[in-house]
């Protein structure tokens, strides 16, 4: 008989694992032919193939998320929860083969069905935007780091701006960056209109996102910017529904989506902008930048409100353009105090939300959070563009919040008589010497960012709760965790003095493939002093101390307790694996330490703990090592025999042989 299995639990650390291998081991002792799928938290491994499911006599998902079955359908499938996996094993693979598993019915219909209504609650005008924000992001990134790269490594200072040599290498990045940039607006409106009307809105969509970023269309020196794009893309979106509407022959019906409606909704969109919808914005420019100049004899205060708030309002559209080209403007006059505080309101926005991502992970997505990273690079180089995906996300939020900061900012440089003698802002024209009073410079620019970033933090709900991942697995994880899991990468530190007996370095760098790459003799006890895991916590925390792993005892077990106050890290089966990352910890660690009378862990079947590994990752490394180290031990002390001869050793030599063992030679469950 030929099984197949999916095992997943809601974080994907240990559990899947447990349940894999137990359901694996259960069918190679029953002499069953099995294969088993992990969907674990670094994502599917070993997956089902095509030819494994038509050669299946039936399947059992043992998983405590949603799991998709359309794939097993006209197939003998047993569902149940993870736990059923991990204790159960051989009855789930008896039931399967007995007739008392229904055959599974395809609910694709029920299914997308469910997806309909899912989509007629969400707010439509928010899902489109999205859509095209979504697409958006990567261009504005690209461009804004390759201008960037090419600004610092490949600019130089002159009376009229920075700019980079026509002939020099730099230039060429330059072009690439730009090149990225002018497919901002097109993208975010093409896909707009997609997310509207399908396929055939994507043409007139991008067309008329292109004419909106495209002043010359309608008079205008600066274009309708990203907020041109979005009336572009609705109304592109909306056209080509109202096109598709209409009843024509059934002859010229295959054509329509790739000939009649792109055309007809190109011109549509097209005209309407240049008519009706950019000439309005040309004038209304235009009268600003006139009324700009009539306000140089005025207040200098409201001056500097005026401008930072026109440069954040739109970042990088038309009212952000007519504000620098008014800055640009009077450096041709010799009046550099106007271009002063413009070159700190443009970096603000980009570095205050920058700023914001780092400083409260808990309310932004992991996207955001990366997205976060490349704005804050950009506002240095001055490309107020980066700020875009969040404002386009929240705008009502995210636009106050950043107008604000660029309202300080630009109201400090003023008063700090800080000036600019380039076209260009951020803190790349202060390092190229092109700005007057640098100290005011920063000191606005960094008050501006830190106003940015409180405002928008403070107004913004958080997007993940602080309490651990609601799972029913022993070793579960806070939520922050489950976060930093897919956004934290390991950074190198110094290296700690070698570890004599082991001959190996602990330092951050190490590369974890083994369990004994973190763990030496002098990190393991066969006989536990403690009775208590209180007691046992903080034994093995001056066994990590002694070995210089970690910075405070005190931060280290306020850690391991915070987490043990979440949920029990007891697993059951006589096995513990209290875990934590901090600061605190200098270096990934594994103590391990038997106890023969067992502690109280509060697993969840009750049993002792007689087998203990506590794990302390450093807080920048705990989303790769985490994860890794709790997948190594889950799958090996599933092994009956292991965890027999693991208990039964006399020797730290014994035990570590054993513990070696532990991640080496690691093949997916077959």
């Amino acid at each position: 008989m030929r099984l197949l299995a999916v095992t997943a639990c809601p974080v994907g650390i240990a559990h899947t694992y447990m349940a894999a291998e137990n359901l694996q081991q259960a069918a190679d002792d029953m002499g069953v032919d099995m294969k088993v799928e992990t969907q674990g938290s670094i994502g599917a491994e070993n997956e089902l193939t095509e030819k494994d499911i038509e050669e299946a006599n039936g399947i059992i998902i043992a998983s405590d998320k949603d799991i998709s079955k359309e794939r097993f359908a006209g197939k003998k499938l047993l569902v149940v929860g993870v736990q059923e996996g991990i204790r159960n094993p051989e009855q789930l693979i008896n039931q399967v083969q007995s007739d008392d598993v229904p055959v599974y019915q395809s609910e694709l219909k029920s299914a997308d069905t469910v997806k309909k209504e899912r989509k007629e609650k969400e707010n439509p005008i928010y899902r489109h935007l999205m859509n095209g924000v979504s697409y958006m992001i990567p261009f504005i990134v690209v461009g804004g780091l390759l201008i960037a790269i090419s600004l610092a490594l490949g600019g130089e200072q002159t009376d009229g701006g920075i700019v980079i040599p026509e002939d020099s290498f730099w230039k060429q990045i330059e072009n690439i960056g730009n090149a990225s940039f002018s497919f901002m607006v097109p993208i975010l409106a093409g896909f707009i209109a997609v997310s509207i009307a399908d396929r055939p809105g994507l043409v007139p969509g991008m067309i008329g996102g292109y004419i909106a970023a495209t002043g010359s269309f309608y008079g205008s020196e600066a274009g309708a910017g990203f907020i041109g794009g979005i009336i572009a893309g609705f109304l592109a979106g909306y056209v080509v529904l109202g096109i598709k509407k209409i009843k024509v022959p059934q002859a010229v019906q295959p054509v329509m989506p790739i000939i009649f409606i792109p055309i007809i909704a190109s011109l549509v969109v097209g005209v309407l902008f240049i008519t009706v919808i950019g000439a309005p914005v040309a004038s209304i420019f235009a009268s600003l930048t006139t009324w700009l100049e009539s306000m140089q004899g005025a207040s200098s205060i409201v001056l500097a409100l005026i401008l930072g708030a026109m440069i954040a309002v739109d970042m990088g559209g038309p009212f952000n353009k007519v504000a620098f080209l008014f800055g640009s403007a009077m450096i041709a006059e010799g009046n550099f105090e106007i271009m002063g505080p413009i070159a700190v309101a443009i970096c603000v926005p980009p570095m205050g939300m920058g700023l914001a991502t780092f400083l409260n992970k808990r309310k932004y997505q992991p996207a955001e959070k990366e997205t976060g990273k490349a704005s804050f690079t950009m506002g240095l180089f001055g490309i107020t563009e980066g700020a875009i995906p969040f404002a386009a996300q929240d705008p009502l939020r995210v636009i106050p919040s950043i107008m604000v900061g660029s309202m300080t900012g630009s109201v400090i440089a003023m008063l700090g008589n800080v000036g600019d003698r380039v076209a260009h802002g951020g803190p790349i024209v202060a390092v190229l010497g092109a700005v007057d009073n640098v100290l005011m410079f920063f000191i606005a620019a960094i008050i501006g960012t830190i106003v940015t970033a409180v405002m928008i933090n403070l107004l913004k709900r958080d997007v993940m709760p602080a309490p651990a991942v609601a799972t029913p697995e022993g070793v579960s994880v806070t939520a922050d965790e489950a976060g930093d899991a897919t956004d934290e990468s390991a950074e190198s530190n110094a290296t700690d003095q070698a570890d004599a007996s082991e001959q190996k370095t602990p330092a951050e760098n190490v590369e974890i493939n083994k369990l004994t790459d973190i763990l030496n003799r002098n990190l393991m006890t066969m006989q536990v002093a403690g009775s208590t895991q209180e007691e046992v916590v903080d034994e093995f925390i001056q066994m990590l101390d002694k070995e210089n792993r970690i910075a405070s005892t005190e931060t280290v077990k306020q850690a391991i307790f915070d987490r043990e106050n979440e949920s029990s890290t007891g697993l059951g089966m006589n096995i513990a694996i209290p875990h934590a990352k901090s600061s605190a910890v200098k270096h990934p660690a594994v103590v391990f330490g038997i106890s023969r009378d067992g502690i109280d862990w509060k697993s969840l079947d009750g049993s002792d703990a007689k087998l203990i590994f506590m794990i302390a990752i450093p807080e920048e490394r705990a989303g790769d090592d985490h994860l890794k180290i709790l997948q190594m031990l889950s799958r090996k002390l599933m092994d009956d025999s292991f965890r027999e001869q693991l208990m039964n050793a006399e020797t730290k030599e014994e035990a570590y042989e054993l513990l070696d063992s532990i991640g080496e030679g690691s093949v997916p469950l077959q």
